[in-house]
């Protein structure tokens, strides 16, 4: 007979690479999941992973039987749904957030749907770097700004602003640009795409300005705006405190970012599961345009 729980286990620890990070990820000790594997294994008479100094890989035999474990456990999920009349919402959900966005806004969210449903188990991870849903095992993540292309599926939530801003001090230092074309003679502070976008009317202008300052978080790049070491573009969630306590200025009120997006997404896959759907409707709840929040 083989155990559903051992199931999972199998697919975390092929997802991470090793029994160490997939016991991370589960809450569950090495000895654990090494027992859970080695119970799986014996029951089908095979063996799965090939343990290495580096980690875990999948044997031929692992790879064919985690195709079928997959639709397995995904079979489960959808039937504990059908079956779950009362609305109970149980189980894992391993959440992917920004890490400029996910414990100001998100966290206190994340709160109250654990709250909510007491048999659901929450585990968020903040990182403003691209983050593999499929390949980290997440089972959802929350991003910001504009998709790219993928086989992922998207949910938008609500609309995100950006405007050009900079310290008082930067622009009596410098002077403040009147078009897109002067912001090529400023000094920029810049994410890592390295480039802005913004909207002239109904077009749209691209500046690739030349950079001073850089980082892959949006908080650090904030504070360097604050300490006057450039012209930032940034999301009003983030700008809109420092311009009201007057430690930054819009840049270029004419010239916004064209809108972005707050999005639930998740891997590829007709059923939704019920934990996904209560999340993104209590999203929705906070950060929808009836909420009246902007961001």
């Amino acid at each position: 007979m083989i155990d559903t729980d051992d199931l999972r286990t199998f697919l975390e620890v092929a997802e991470a690479g090793g029994v160490t990070p997939a016991g991370r990820r589960l809450g569950l000790s090495k000895s654990i999941v090494s027992r859970q594997l080695s119970r799986l294994e014996s029951a089908l008479g095979a063996q799965l992973l090939s343990r290495t100094t580096r980690g875990a890989v999948l044997t031929e035999a692992g790879v064919t039987f985690r195709e079928h474990a997959q639709r397995v456990v995904a079979e489960l999920d959808a039937a504990q749904d059908a079956l779950s009349a009362d609305g109970e919402v149980r189980g894992r959900l391993r959440i992917a957030a920004p890490l400029s966005f996910g414990p100001t806004h998100l966290a206190p969210v994340l709160a109250d749907l654990a709250l909510q449903h007491p048999r659901l188990h929450v585990h968020a991870a903040y990182a403003d770097r691209f983050v593999d849903l499929v390949g980290e095992g997440f089972d959802v993540a929350v991003r910001l700004g504009y998709l790219p292309d993928s086989s992922l599926v998207a949910r938008r939530i609500a609309p995100v602003h950006g405007r050009l801003v900079a310290s008082p001090d930067y622009l009596a230092r410098a002077g403040a640009p009147t078009s897109p074309a002067d912001l090529l003679e400023h000094e920029a502070i810049i994410a890592q795409r390295g480039e802005w976008r913004l909207r002239n009317g109904t077009d749209v202008v691209t500046v690739r300005p030349r950079a001073r300052f850089s980082a892959d978080n949006a908080e650090a790049l904030m504070a360097a705006a604050v300490k006057g070491l450039g012209i930032l573009l940034a999301p009003d969630f983030l700008a809109g405190p420092r311009l009201a306590a007057g430690d930054l200025v819009e840049v270029l009120p004419d010239y916004p970012a064209p809108e972005g997006g707050l999005y639930v997404v998740r891997p590829p896959g007709d059923h939704v599961p019920r934990k996904i759907r209560v999340l993104t409707d209590l999203l929705i709840e906070r950060f929808g345009e009836r909420s009246g929040v902007r961001l």
